[in-house]
Formats: C-alpha cells, structure tokens, sequence
C-alpha cells in the first residue's frame, strides 16, 4: 500500500511539472530561442544531473542485457527526440500551451489501449469511461483559446506526433522497469536522447547564438526549470510510476496537464475560467475518480 501510494504521488508531481513545462517552452520560443537549442540542452543538462545522482545513491548504471541497448535507443528515439520536438514544433505553430497540452491529453486512450493489447493488462467498463469522462471535462476547461497562429492546424497535426511517440515510450519504459531503476532509465533516456539532437544543435540551434540573450535570466530561469524539474525529477517520478501501477493507470495521470497548464496560465493572467469551464473541471475529476475505481476486470485484450 504505502509504495502504490508513493507511486500515486509520483504521478501527480509529474504532471504538476509537465503542466508547468508548457509556460516556461512558451516563454523561450516568444523570446526566440529555437527549438534546436533549448531542448538538447534540457536533455543533456538532464542526463548529467541523474548520472550524478545515480553514482552518488550507488545505483547500478550497467546495462545487463545486449537487446536492452536497442530498447534503450528506441526508447530515446520516441522520447525525448521525435516527442520534444514535435511537441515544441506543435506549441510553436499552434501559440497555446493550454491547446497543445490538451492534444496530448489524448495519449491515455491510446496508452489504455496499449496496455490491454501488449501487457494484457485488465480494466473494468467504468476505468474506460472514466478516460472520456475526463477527457471530456478537460475539453470544457479548455477549449476557449485565442492567439492561435496561421499554421494552427499544422501545429496540431504535428502534437499527435508527439502524442504516437509518447505511447511508444511508455511501452520501452515499461519492458525495461523491472531490470532497472527508474532514475538509470531516464538517465539512458535522455543521454542517448541527446545524441540524436546534436546535429540539429550544433546547426540549426547555434545558427543564431547570441551570448547576451542566451546567457540571460529569462533564458537561463526556463531552461534550467525544464532540465531540472521537467525532465529529470518529472521522468524518474513518471518511470517509478509506471512500474508500480502500470502502463494504462499511469498514463491516465496525462489528463490532468492541460488542467495544470489552464490554471498556470490563469496565476500568470494569461487566461481566465468562465462557469463551463469550472464544470468541465469538475467532470474531469469525476472522471479521473472513475479510472482508478477497483472493481472486476471486464475489458481486456
């Protein structure tokens, strides 16, 4: 009890800080930092901080299977590469961290489906509701938006990009959770992440580099923020997670960021809640409840 507890709570810091995390990549790219520069940097920054942490906690780093290296090299492929950049692409072309933050709000639909199908996992007919149900509700929270930029339809069509690659990286997470540490998962995950980033870094993302800019307060504040916070402490909360609920029970907690990132953007007067959304709130808790109601199994794969 006390470590499935732990692993609840572990989920909700996580979605705290990636709700969160859509304010501070919103506020890099107005201040023009590209995409190829600020992530690789989060990545790196990182994967340096859990390898520290590791060593220091004396947590085993040695990969102990060879076919664990390819899972571990499609797992960064999916995320962090192919997911960060078309989630930032996404916020980029769309303007509206709430918005970007709902479209992935979508991945546990498909993460439930996920789970059924690949680790036979079972979910009673109220768990499945419950994912539409707050799904829905959130859609109320959200769905009122301005400022969105002419390339907005691609901008959201690049998210569920993001959204395809999250479920895949759930699924390497989960095959490599019982022979690893959460923390020396992450830590892989992002290091070799950063591998793939580096030609677009050392290009596209130093094209433009400017000391001042780059090395100031508004620049440095988020990107820190994101490493630190984003990356290294929400990956190793969501790993951990994961490995004590499962892939589908876990993924659910997603539903929630759109949430976090509406109420962020309403303590920093970005936005502001009208009654609908007030219910749609409400209906998203309900729904949440309803996915972690126990109960017979009915669904599975």
């Amino acid at each position: 009890m006390k470590k499935t507890v732990s692993a609840y709570l572990a989920a909700s810091l996580t979605t705290l800080l990636w709700g969160i995390s859509y304010l501070w990549s919103d506020s890099l790219l107005d201040n023009g930092i590209p995409v190829e520069f600020f992530v690789p940097v989060r990545m790196l920054l990182a994967g340096l901080l859990l390898c520290l942490i590791n060593k220091l906690t004396g947590q085993s780093m040695k990969i102990l299977q060879k076919k664990d290296i390819l899972i571990f090299l499609l797992l960064s492929l999916c995320v962090p590469f192919i997911y960060f950049l078309a989630e930032t692409y996404g916020l980029k072309y769309t303007e509206s961290p709430t918005i970007t933050s709902l479209i992935v709000a979508s991945n546990p639909i498909f993460s439930m489906i996920t789970g059924m199908v690949i680790f036979k996992e079972k979910f009673g007919r109220l768990n499945i509701l419950g994912v539409f149900i707050t799904l829905a509700g959130l859609w109320l929270v959200t769905y009122t938006y301005s400022g969105t930029g002419p390339h907005f339809i691609l901008g959201i069509a690049i998210i569920f990009i993001a959204v395809a690659s999250e479920v895949s990286q759930i699924a390497f997470t989960k095959s490599l959770a019982s022979r690893y540490a959460p923390s020396v998962i992450v830590m892989y995950q992002f290091l070799m992440g950063s591998i793939f980033f580096a030609p677009l870094f050392f290009t596209k993302g130093l094209a433009s580099f400017d000391p001042e800019l780059y090395f100031s307060w508004k620049v440095l504040y988020p990107t820190l923020s994101l490493a630190l916070l984003c990356s290294a402490t929400a990956y190793t909360s969501w790993a951990f997670a994961i490995k004590v609920l499962g892939v589908a029970r876990t993924s659910v907690f997603l539903a929630i960021v759109p949430l976090i990132t509406a109420l962020a953007a309403v303590a920093t007067n970005n936005e502001s809640f009208d009654v609908v959304q007030w219910v749609g709130l409400a209906i998203g808790m309900a729904g949440l409840y309803l996915t972690q109601l126990p109960g017979k199994p009915t669904c599975k794969a």
